[in-house]
């Protein structure tokens, strides 16, 4: 319960709740106190790499903050730390915490006393599979990442067909509010400065352009994202995109291509897709898409933009398309992509990898996606600074991915340092920058709406931001 991936928070409709919610766990079972700021409280684990060659050579850096409740680091906090590596790989050096060698140690697990933050260099072994990070300390939050380690093969084309990629001349000032549904059948109402009114017309007001909403395949079932109610299936999506075109904005559709959350934690299979072998898996794909597609622009409301899986720089529909199967991969996301240009040619087409400041893995990915020919339009990153770096990472990645693939680029999803990140979204070289869209505003992380719908100080950074980057942009 205590220890939360990100799946387990994006799947939490209540996450504004979620630090109290903890806090009264762990009180009522005796467990462990809520900790004031200021007060170490947890080991904040950052990998630079989450993909890695298993070639006995590959090596990757993890920095290891020491962290207070509210997620700010603590540079004189001085803990003895325990790291343990489950997998085909170790720990070739640990900085900032002494003469490595004399570390005590055994193959799988390093102790050190580190003060504030170290870094940890990690290197794979030849069996790929997955490697499990863990940074531990008495009495603190365990920190913790998954790595794939892969040995990609030849690369085969999916097409042999040139693609121009298309490109989007308005800046995207954009939302993901998939949760509006939700929140409104609870009896949630929205309001501005004390005055009624839709969230999602409130939004436009401060100056949001484009929203996006991701959808599943049939969430309603048992294991599924919304058991029995189908939040986010494809009716509720298409209730939600009249709304949207109703109220003047564009359109981005995140499939899931799972009936539960799909992130680099999982990626699970559709339920009605298990089973199947992989030549029916593609068609199911793409005949899923179509009908997607199709429904949408039958009813006047076609995405504007789609992108064909969310966050899939560990792949997509395990275990087929997984990142170590890349031409498996490819060869399901030229079916989604296929689907969507079928029906709808001027549709933007997104790849969407969760490695906003991870400038190597946002290399492998998209060079590979390259050698096999994937055809598409935009770069979207995810940013949440406690899996993705520093602002600084964010910028640098974007500035090598715009030069290096000569693409659009965009922050696909944030929460926090709003100002900040969208400085840096928009501001990609050579004209790449696309803008933004913040992660569920209406309900999480730093909503810019208080549980109670009202609005709040957050939604007024977000003015200035539309005048100075999208506004005649």
């Amino acid at each position: 319960m205590l220890k939360l991936s990100k799946t387990m928070i994006k799947g939490s409709l209540l996450f504004a709740l979620l630090s109290l919610f903890i806090a009264g766990t762990a009180n009522a079972q005796g467990r462990r106190k809520p900790k004031p700021a200021g007060v170490p409280a947890e080991l904040q684990v950052t990998p630079y790499k989450t993909t890695m060659i298993a070639d006995g050579k590959d090596e990757a850096l993890i920095t290891v903050k020491i962290i207070d409740s509210k997620g700010d680091s603590i540079a004189n906090a001085k803990l003895a730390v325990t790291f343990h590596i489950a997998g085909d790989a170790k720990i070739v050096n640990i900085y900032d915490a002494g003469d490595f060698n004399s570390l005590p140690h055994t193959d799988s697990t390093w102790q050190a006393n580190i003060t504030g933050s170290c870094r940890v260099i990690l290197r794979t072994g030849r069996i790929p599979g997955r490697v499990k990070f863990e940074a531990k300390a008495d009495s603190l939050y365990t920190g913790s990442t998954e790595i794939h380690t892969v040995q990609p093969g030849i690369a085969h084309v999916v097409t042999t067909d040139k693609y121009v990629p298309k490109t989007v001349s308005d800046k995207i000032l954009g939302a993901d509010i998939s949760f509006l549904p939700e929140l409104e059948n609870r009896g949630m109402k929205f309001s501005d400065n004390g005055k009624p009114g839709d969230a999602i017309q409130i939004m436009k007001e401060h100056g949001f352009n484009y929203i996006r909403l991701r959808i599943f395949n049939e969430p309603a079932n048992p294991k599924g994202y919304s058991p029995n109610k189908g939040f986010c299936d494809l009716e509720h999506t298409k209730q939600m995109a009249k709304r949207i075109k109703a109220a003047g904005m564009k359109f981005l559709l995140d499939f899931h291509y799972s009936d539960y959350w799909a992130d680099p934690q999982q990626q699970n299979k559709p339920a009605a897709w298990v089973g199947q072998d992989f030549t029916t898996l593609e068609k199911s794909l793409y005949d899923y898409t179509i009908n997607v597609m199709q429904q949408l622009k039958d009813q006047g409301t076609t995405p504007d933009m789609v992108q064909v899986g969310n966050e899939i720089n560990h792949g997509i529909v395990w275990p087929d398309g997984a990142i170590n199967n890349l031409d498996s991969l490819s060869q399901l996301l030229y079916q989604g992509i296929k689907a969507v240009k079928s029906v709808s040619p001027q549709t933007i087409i997104m790849l969407h990898i969760a490695l906003g400041g991870q400038s190597a893995e946002s290399k492998f990915f998209l060079d590979n996606m390259a050698k096999r020919n994937v055809p598409f339009d935009v770069i979207g990153l995810s940013y949440y600074p406690k899996w993705h770096g520093t602002p600084a990472d964010l910028r640098n990645n974007m500035t090598d991915l715009a030069k290096r693939y000569n693409k659009q680029v965009m922050v696909a999803e944030y929460s926090q340092l709003k100002q900040v990140v969208n400085d840096i979204a928009f501001t990609a070289p050579g004209n790449k920058a696309l803008g933004s869209f913040i992660w569920e505003p209406l309900s999480t992380w730093e909503g810019i709406f208080d549980k109670d719908g009202k609005a709040n100080e957050y939604i007024n950074v977000y003015p200035g931001i539309a005048e100075k980057y999208v506004n005649g942009k």
